[in-house]
């Protein structure tokens, strides 16, 4: 019988996709050996503002165009075929069939994991990988970090049957001065994949209504 395949599940907006996402996906893919990282674009955000959002479609094909070079990078469209909010618990009951999951996340993110849709359900199908920011002060055995795991019905970070507490580098990146940077036709090199940059470009993303 084949080994169950390892697979990260890297889920976002992308609003827009770029290096430090990129760099974040394959430092942990080394690290923690897995065999695929999906990037799952969320159709509607729920915890996300829609003002300044590119479309489903836009930040699919620009995730797509980001990864296409990378051996064990793929991307999921399992959200844009749903209908509603793109609710975690539901892309991973989706994604069971794709192998053993981890689900990475921020540390902030990890913080508020009970206030999303069936958070027992999210850490039971799939491990959690946690991930602070460079300079975050998240400290896994403080009281916040030990309800959830309590709420959770999961053991200390690093056990086996506990979530993932990885320090990745990162970059100083974000969506929002990219999005500045589109929308005032500044330059976006170095930033992200050029042929993402060129589709920004070419589809007028993130600049105002004429």
């Amino acid at each position: 019988m084949a080994p169950v395949p390892k697979v990260g599940v890297f889920g976002g907006s992308f609003n827009p996709i770029h290096f430090g996402h990129l760099l974040l996906a394959d430092e942990i893919c080394e690290a923690l050996a897995f065999d695929r990282v999906l990037f799952v674009p969320a159709a509607v955000p729920p915890h996300k503002p829609a003002a300044e959002l590119a479309s489903a479609e836009h930040r699919y094909r620009m995730t797509e165009l980001a990864v296409t070079l990378h051996p064990r990078f793929a991307v999921s469209d399992v959200e844009l075929r749903r209908r509603g909010p793109s609710y975690t618990v539901d892309t991973l009951q989706a994604l069971r069939g794709e192998g053993d999951l981890h689900l990475l996340i921020g540390s902030e993110t990890f913080l508020d994991l009970l206030s999303w849709r069936e958070p027992r359900e999210v850490a039971r199908l799939a491990r959690l990988v946690v991930v602070p920011r460079t300079g975050a002060d998240f400290e896994p055995e403080a009281p916040a970090a030990q309800k959830v795991l309590h709420e959770l019905g999961l053991s200390a970070f690093g056990s086996a049957a506990g979530p993932v507490l990885y320090r990745a580098a990162s970059l100083p990146i974000s969506g929002s001065d990219l999005r500045r940077r589109a929308r005032d036709l500044r330059s976006l090199a170095y930033r992200m994949p050029e042929p993402v940059a060129a589709y920004i470009r070419e589809h007028r993303l993130y600049r105002p209504a004429p």
